[in-house]
């Protein structure tokens, strides 16, 4: 019998498999990473779980957790640690969530004010079961953050709240300083990556907050390594930028384990480069394109970044 997966690789798009002779069996050296313990890890550790707070960092097995741990920098994700969505690239827990817990608004402040963050991104599981899709619990956390901490400046990594009328616009009225939100992979990956997600859906998702907030930064990241075509990555930009995105982040997808969708292909550094040259000669104000990139990787300096080349474009 063939998997999904291998009639994915095998017949759906064989073009995909561009290298069938080296297979998957091991990292190369350009995505190894030093395992995480130093002391300043272990008192970041210390200041979340304090805190109650849940970081997308450890339930996301992000390989970048030892760096930014040690310089005090975590990514928060709300509203629980199960999603009602079933990924195929998500190391997320997938099943029936707990209720909201209301004081995580006030846990997550003073955890940001503990770690003295001065950009900090605040991400969710997907909360399909609840009727704003968790916007209104995004909208609480954004202001507890601003009375707490009201110098730290906010990026926001949402669902797509999908069918949930209203949602979007509750979290843009916030004013998050940006609003993410991750297209993943290519169109044709959808059925197989992320099946309960709607490419264009997202990408209107993201076109709407510019046209109710046209000053608001945007942002959306995806993966590589899944079988996506060179082509498909050129047309996912050009699909960004008819939205108007200004950030634009790639990463190598990197296997969480066998019961995940394997990974097609590791792309190299020297490929990474192209497309962020690609990339910028598409209108991204701002670009980050290497294996270790993630969405909420070096979040506070490309911000800074990313004013300063909406200063520069504006002249």
């Amino acid at each position: 019998m063939v998997t999904l997966f291998e009639a994915k690789k095998t017949v759906r798009h064989p073009e995909k498999a561009h290298r069938p002779d080296n297979p998957i069996a091991r990292k190369p050296d350009w995505i190894r990473v030093k395992a995480p313990g130093s002391k300043l890890f272990k008192q970041t550790n210390k200041i979340i779980k304090d805190n109650n707070i849940v970081t997308i960092c450890t339930e996301g097995a992000c390989p970048n957790i030892g760096e930014c741990f040690e310089q005090k920098h975590a990514s928060m994700m709300i509203m629980g640690e199960i999603c009602t969505r079933a990924c195929a690239f998500c190391n997320v827990a997938t099943g029936k969530p707990l209720p909201l817990d209301g004081n995580e608004p006030e846990n997550v402040a003073n955890g940001i004010a503990k770690l003295g963050l001065n950009h900090v991104v605040i991400t969710s599981v997907d909360r399909d079961d609840l009727p704003d899709g968790g916007a209104g619990h995004f909208v609480k956390v954004i202001a507890a953050i601003r009375d707490k901490c009201p110098n730290t400046t906010i990026e926001i990594l949402t669902p797509d709240f999908l069918k949930k009328q209203g949602a979007l616009e509750q979290v843009v009225a916030a004013k998050p300083d940006v609003y993410n939100h991750n297209l993943e992979t290519v169109p044709s990956n959808y059925l197989s990556v992320c099946p309960g997600s709607r490419y264009f859906y997202s990408i209107r998702l993201l076109q709407k907050v510019k046209e109710l907030d046209p000053t608001m930064f945007t942002k959306s990241g995806i993966m590589v390594g899944l079988g996506e075509t060179r082509n498909e990555i050129l047309q996912l930009m050009d699909d960004l930028r008819s939205a108007d995105v200004d950030f634009l982040t790639i990463g190598q997808y990197l296997q969480p384990s066998k019961k995940h969708h394997p990974v097609m292909d590791f792309i190299t550094p020297d490929e990474f480069k192209a497309y962020e040259k690609i990339a910028y000669a598409k209108g991204f104000l701002l670009v980050s394109a290497s294996p270790l990139t993630r969405s909420s990787h070096h979040a506070g300096e490309d911000f800074a970044k990313l004013r300063l080349a909406r200063i520069a474009k504006l002249g």
